[in-house]
């Protein structure tokens, strides 16, 4: 259970506080992240290395 408390916590800060705009900007960070992550061994690296 602790392992999702961070989220849970910040859930409860965007709920509170009202900063929805939040949102996409952390979703959008764990995609890129996620990306990085599943394309480092794969066929799609060299994209994903010209893209930065």
């Amino acid at each position: 259970m602790k392992r999702f408390q961070i989220i849970q916590q910040f859930l409860t800060f965007v709920a509170k506080s009202g900063k929805w705009w939040l949102m996409p900007l952390v979703m959008l960070l764990l995609l890129l992240g996620a990306v990085l992550v599943f394309a480092k061994g794969s066929v799609i690296a060299p994209f994903i290395y010209s893209l930065f």
